[in-house]
């Protein structure tokens, strides 16, 4: 079902713009808008506006938290926040009922964390728009909603950024029928996408590949699904799968100690892709210590831990080159035979009429888009025999650039060399 086609709404200059299309839920459940009239009515063209107005600013968050008689409005643009102004609570309160909705989410549920999606269009182009709903005190809720353009998903490790040198090394470390890849960050920091891309940098024409999570949101080839079996726990799901000579197994977050202990158990049987939540590569690897209780097995176990942060990258309409001195390139690393860097544009000294014009690509903000930078930690004999001790986050970052191994602030460096990002963002994304 389309809902709304042909609404429109006026922007700031008169002009009319049309609305955001949505058309269904992404588990099929088909919203009943007869039956919610009223909540139809009072929100489904507010909710479009709101969503309409995002994506035209290129938003890809939207975040609706009730405070008190209001409840507050920020985008998120490029990982920056924004404030989009206020709502009346019940003006907020339909939108969330009405996204819910829309989502195949139950709206009557207003106690548990909820999460669930949308198809939708705007300007001619898919999106996919998540919606995740939260609980919060005074029996409100937090809508979070967040959009992803079909048209630019990013698939394969060339447009991930992978570099030549990571993607040999991923296929190294999956060609050996044994150990675990892995891919960590913080929420929503891309982890999943980088694992995705590690699964698309093996060849799959060569190894037999089974997933056991869902993939049909992402696009991937000669990828096959494996079902557990009813009544089947995790383990026997691995005995199964190995029986028909899996090579490369393709495996749903791991979030817990019980399934982390079953998934390093089975990597000396074959190849494991997966993924965990931790701040970095060096984190992550003291969190499978922590998990398994047994570093030494952890250092068999494991064969690459691989890590990213998100980084804006300059607007190539409006960036400025400018000529870095030579003590800022050495105490920075970059080479010094450098001869032109990048950044966005700096205000004029003194305004005049003849300045140029806001940048309308970027919004003025001399940022659009961004790329990740990557850090990957390799189970040399060397880190193999420290990991074995049980060792700090701190210890293995530091056995890490000992072995000369890719950090993320070597990636970051790389881009700002490249002209893709500014020394300014690099030291952003550093500090956060």
């Amino acid at each position: 079902m389309i809902l709304g086609f042909g609404k429109k709404r006026i922007d700031d200059d008169d002009e009319e713009v049309e609305l955001v299309m949505f058309q269904g839920a992404l588990n099929g459940k088909e919203a009943n808008l007869a039956a919610n009239a009223r909540l139809a009515e009072a929100g489904l063209i507010p909710a479009k506006e709101i969503v309409t107005d995002a994506l035209s600013r290129r938003a890809d968050t939207i975040r609706i938290e009730p405070k008190g008689a209001t409840a507050a409005v920020s985008l998120l643009i490029d990982g920056i926040a924004y404030p989009g102004g206020k709502l009346p609570k019940q003006q907020a309160l339909a939108i969330t009922q009405i996204m819910k909705l829309l989502s195949g989410l139950e709206i009557k549920q207003r106690k548990k964390r909820q999460e669930g999606g949308i198809k939708a269009e705007f300007s001619d182009t898919p999106y996919e728009i998540r919606v995740e709903s939260t609980p919060v005190s005074g029996g409100a809720e937090r809508l979070l909603i967040r959009s992803r353009n079909l048209n630019e998903a990013l698939n394969t490790p060339e447009e991930l950024g992978f570099p030549e040198e990571m993607r040999t090394t991923i296929r190294e470390k999956t060609g050996g029928n044994k150990g675990m890849v892995m891919v960590c960050g913080p929420p929503r920091s891309g982890s999943t996408t980088t694992a995705f891309g590690v699964l698309r940098s093996v060849d799959s024409y060569i190894y037999t590949i089974y997933s056991f999570r869902d993939t049909s949101s992402r696009e991937v080839s000669n990828i096959v699904p494996f079902e557990a079996l009813e009544g089947d726990d995790l383990d026997e799901t691995f005995q199964r799968c190995i029986r028909v000579e899996a090579n490369i197994i393709f495996l749903d977050p791991i979030t817990d100690a019980e399934t982390a202990k079953v998934v390093l158990k089975r990597s000396n049987e074959v190849s494991l892709i997966s993924e965990i939540v931790a701040k970095d590569a060096a984190a992550g690897i003291v969190q499978w210590n922590k998990w398994i209780e047994d570093p030494q097995a952890v250092s068999e176990g494991l064969s690459l831990m691989i890590s990213q942060k998100l980084i804006r990258t300059l607007c190539p309409e409006c960036k400025e080159a400018f000529r870095p001195n030579a003590k800022l390139l050495a105490k920075v690393g970059l080479s010094e035979d450098l001869k032109t860097l990048y950044r966005k544009p700096r205000p004029p000294e003194q305004p005049s009429r003849h300045d140029p014009d806001p940048c309308e690509k970027c919004g003025d903000i001399g940022y659009i888009g961004r790329a990740a930078m990557f850090e990957m930690i390799e189970m040399t004999p060397t880190m193999r025999e420290l990991v074995a001790t049980n060792p700090t986050p701190d210890a293995v970052r530091k056995q890490a650039r000992i072995d000369g191994m890719r950090s993320i602030q070597k990636d970051g460096l790389r881009l700002v060399e490249e002209g893709k990002t500014s020394l300014e963002e690099l030291q952003r994304v550093m500090k956060s």
